[in-house]
């Protein structure tokens, strides 16, 4: 919904040496080479997530954060997973969610979404494999994947192996400086441990497998992750998940760097509607927005102090079709260029908005697609109640 203002590169789909560094988009690993050695043959409520969550929570012996107790705990659920599109492969990480053999990970580690050109059809992996900590590898077979999330659900037959699934967390409540543990399998070195802080919630960055739309409340953290950690788990003091981490950002593409992590509640959805449906429908209001800072809405002389400064609407998109304005002349301030003219968001649904970052997270996480929503914006000094019917996000 907010033009990206950078690009952030992928940390998952490279890794083993045989598969190599690949694209800057997607860092894929891809190969035309393959060697493969197969030995192996309902919704839940939100309260019994929580439930379950807090019983398979690690006992801290107080306020210790142990990474050894963590990883013993944690690595038998969690798998390296080998995918081929046609004769390129590649490889990531991924953790066991259920008993009957679903697993999470990243939807670029089992696609070539973020590998294609735009409007180019998203090509699922033909083969998929996943490995054990005990080095047992065992066929997969793929359920869905949500492009705009990043994340992606497969699935093994209950029966390959023993399965131990690993508790899912909120990220909601994840605070700066809260010590993690990440587990995957970074450059193709399976079964890794890496541990850090949290640097930063909330953060909106551009999803490497739908650059037009960024992700939300994503998770920033020191943890060193690489390529090949994509699709593993984000884990905190208790054990719990809280996140697939699934980027990194520095000049060089290894393993040091700003790490990111598609937060657990995004992807606990995603995972919901994946199993039920095998697809993830997001609202779509066809505008691009701005922070509204307080800086700015006083030299503009607005009555109010945030919001979403409207930039442009998508002709023929539901904002359009509102009659919701964008702006329509560019000024630089204070080193920035702003667009001006448009209409300011301060509320949709009667629920506050007081930056872009608040518009797009309404938009994506409590709205769904064909469902009419109020949009509160300030219009040349007054304020006004527009009826905005959403439409459904494209790939």
């Amino acid at each position: 919904m907010r033009i990206a203002l950078v690009a952030l590169l992928c940390a998952g789909l490279g890794a083993a040496a045989a598969l190599g560094i690949g694209r800057v988009t997607g860092l894929s690993g891809r190969s035309t080479t393959e060697t493969v050695v197969v030995r192996g043959p309902a919704r839940t409520t939100t309260a019994g997530t929580l439930a379950a969550a807090r019983a398979a929570a690690l006992p801290r012996g107080g306020s210790a954060f142990s990474p050894e107790r963590i990883f013993a705990a944690r690595s038998p659920g969690v798998v390296t997973v080998f995918a081929y599109v046609g004769d390129s492969g590649a490889q990531g990480s991924g953790f066991v969610v259920r008993r009957d053999g679903t697993i999470l990970t990243n939807a670029h580690v089992i696609t070539n979404a973020g590998e294609t050109g735009a409007g180019a059809k998203v090509q699922p992996a033909s083969r998929l494999y996943v490995e054990f900590s005990d080095h047992d590898r065992v066929a997969a077979r793929i359920v869905g994947w949500d492009v705009f999330d990043d994340v992606g659900v497969i699935r093994v037959s209950p029966t390959a192996h023993r399965l131990v699934p690993l508790p899912l967390g909120r990220s909601a409540a994840v605070a700066v400086g809260e010590p993690v543990a990440a587990i995957g399998s970074p450059l193709g070195n399976r079964n890794s441990l890496a541990v850090g802080v949290v640097s930063a919630v909330g953060r909106s960055i551009a999803a490497v497998t739908a650059a037009r739309f960024e992700l939300v409340d994503a998770i920033q953290t020191d943890a060193p992750i690489a390529h090949g950690s994509s699709g593993g788990p984000l884990l905190d003091g208790a054990g719990r998940v809280i996140g697939i981490t699934a980027q990194i950002r520095n000049d060089s593409g290894g393993p040091a760097g700003i790490g990111f992590a598609v937060p657990i509640d995004a992807a606990r959805r995603s995972l919901r509607d994946l199993v039920a449906g095998g697809t993830v429908a997001y609202a779509y209001a066809g505008l691009q927005a701005e922070d509204l800072t307080p800086a700015l809405a006083r030299h503009l002389g607005l009555p109010v102090s945030h919001g979403a400064l409207v930039d442009s609407v998508n002709a023929g998109g539901p904002a359009a079709q509102a009659g919701l304005r964008g702006g329509s002349r560019s000024v630089e301030f204070e080193g920035v260029s702003v667009r001006l003219g448009g209409d300011v968001v301060v509320a949709i649904d009667g629920t506050p908005v007081t930056s872009a970052d608040d518009l797009v997270r309404i938009v994506t996480n409590s709205l769904r697609p064909g469902r009419t929503a109020v949009f509160t914006v300030l219009r040349a000094g007054r304020q006004r109640s527009i009826p905005l019917r959403l439409s459904t996000r494209s790939d």
